[in-house]
């Protein structure tokens, strides 16, 4: 299981280069409103470490001497991503955070990208959306067309439908990048409801979509990732309809 400090790496991630993550979760747990079966963190119940969450002045503090040694060492940044020990949003501090981060990005790396991978479900919060308004790369997951589905691959807490996922997503117009996850499991694979999903990308128009499958070590015991070729064959409508579709082994 992953466990990240507030400011860490810079890694090099396979979808947004050398990526300096900041996570705005406990430090010894894990903190989410999903509880996928795919995640690298591993099952909520098994982060429970401790429930700390770094306020505003800890982000900045800590990004301040992280970018500041980085950029005394020449150490390249392609994007300062927020991801983590679960959903960033869930941290009260989220829209205060991001303005302090476009705020060092500016002064230290005027180049890098700011990037949030969420899972959506905050959007409907007036200062998350506009937050996530603000960043170059606000890339929010859409594993699944249905409620039946999304119940299946991401264990929601509390109460979730796809339909109001949409209507949110449907506020960026377009400006943002989808993010899903393709993989096969036991009775179920993601090529079950792939045309369901197409037909919500058709509705949504993301500027990018990012199509992916398993590449560590799953909570769930059984799952099977798709070859690049497999998930290019489901998504090759989309293709030839000219959105751009980003494909990650």
């Amino acid at each position: 299981m992953m466990r990240e400090t507030t400011v860490f790496g810079p890694i090099l991630s396979r979808r947004l280069g050398s990526s300096l993550g900041i996570n705005l979760l406990p430090q010894e747990g894990k903190l989410c409103n999903f509880d996928c079966i795919y995640c690298e963190c591993g099952w909520n119940a098994d982060g429970r470490g401790d429930r700390a969450i770094p306020k505003a002045a800890d982000v900045r503090k800590a990004l301040t001497e992280k970018l500041e040694a980085c950029a005394a060492a020449g150490t390249p940044i392609d994007s300062i991503t927020f991801s983590g020990d679960g959903e960033p949003t869930l941290n009260p501090d989220f829209p205060e955070i991001i303005d302090l981060t476009l705020e060092l990005r500016d002064r230290y790396y005027p180049a890098a990208k700011v990037s949030v991978l969420s899972n959506a479900t905050k959007t409907w919060r007036e200062g998350v959306f506009q937050a996530l308004r603000k960043v170059d790369n606000p890339i929010l997951k859409l594993d699944a067309p249905t409620d039946e589905a999304a119940a299946l691959i991401n264990h929601p807490v509390g109460d979730y439908h796809v339909a109001d996922i949409v209507r949110d997503l449907l506020r960026f117009e377009g400006n943002f990048v989808l993010q899903t996850m393709f993989l096969k499991g036991d009775g179920f694979e993601t090529a079950d409801w792939v045309d369901g999903w197409m037909d919500i990308v058709r509705q949504l128009r993301p500027r990018e979509v990012m199509v992916y499958t398993i590449d560590r070590e799953t909570p769930m015991k059984g799952l099977r990732k798709y070859t690049v070729e497999e998930m290019r064959n489901l998504v090759q409508p989309l293709i030839d309809e000219g959105f751009t579709i980003q494909i990650k082994g």
